[in-house]
């Protein structure tokens, strides 16, 4: 599973965990991005079906490195 962030080194494993929920998807960061003010990480399609129904689009997270 992938995503992106702003300033993680790429490669770089990290937690994601959906605030709403509850559930985890661990995803290596492999690109840069979001270039959206707000949002500090970007999911790909896969990793996002893990923690949350996929038409939500946006969703509250938090995350670590590990």
């Amino acid at each position: 599973m992938k995503a992106a962030h702003k300033t993680l080194p790429l490669g770089t494993r990290i937690r994601v965990t959906n605030k709403n929920n509850g559930k985890t998807v661990d995803v290596t960061i492999n690109d840069r991005g979001p270039y959206v003010p707000g949002r500090i990480v970007d999911l790909t399609f896969g990793a996002f079906g893990n923690i949350e129904n996929r038409d939500a689009g946006v969703i509250p997270c938090s995350y670590v490195t590990i």
